[in-house]
């Protein structure tokens, strides 16, 4: 049997390419979990073509549909590049087995990004990102994680036998 396939927010693996050039590696993700699955890093940002560093981005509800506005410059809109990324990774997404993600990231958070009203005032603090909300639109079946939720042993055991089991059944 193959090991499963998980997709893997780069910046967790400890590559640099957070906004502000950083990474915020996870050393279970990135130490311990290579042991039992195939690790395949993932960028919106970076692959979307924004590169690193980058101006910061928050999520901001504009006519009645929320966008990727620069915080420092609202003119900045970076929605359409990462929207066009995002319909492009299909395929890939069909490959994989599992997603973890990067927390409050305008792109990746899973329920913990905030969104903001064009006069930046938080609206609700708990919205997908970009790509994570198309995910979970269209990926119903791959199990996805956030970071946060794998910092306790018994979160990652319970990871690992998600994983298990769904890869058992393909």
């Amino acid at each position: 049997m193959s090991l499963p396939r998980v997709g893997v927010s780069a910046c967790l693996l400890g590559r640099p390419v957070r906004y502000d050039g950083d990474s915020r590696p996870h050393a279970w993700i990135r130490d311990v979990l290579p042991g039992y699955a195939e690790l395949s890093p993932i960028c919106p940002e970076m692959e979307a073509g924004l590169g690193a560093p980058r101006p910061p981005v928050q999520l901001v509800l504009m006519g009645g549909q929320v966008r990727a506005l620069g915080v420092a410059d609202s003119q900045l809109d970076v929605t359409p590049v990462l929207s066009v990324w995002v319909r492009e990774q299909a395929i890939r997404l069909e490959a994989l087995d599992a997603l973890i993600l990067k927390s409050r990231s305008p792109s990746c958070g899973l329920g913990d990004v905030p969104v903001f009203s064009v006069e930046r005032e938080v609206l609700r603090e708990h919205q997908d990102g970009l790509f994570a909300s198309w995910v979970r639109e269209h990926f119903p079946r791959l199990v996805l994680y956030s970071d946060v939720w794998l910092e306790e042993s018994q979160q990652q055991a319970e990871f690992l036998s998600l994983l298990m089991k769904k890869n058992a059944g393909s």
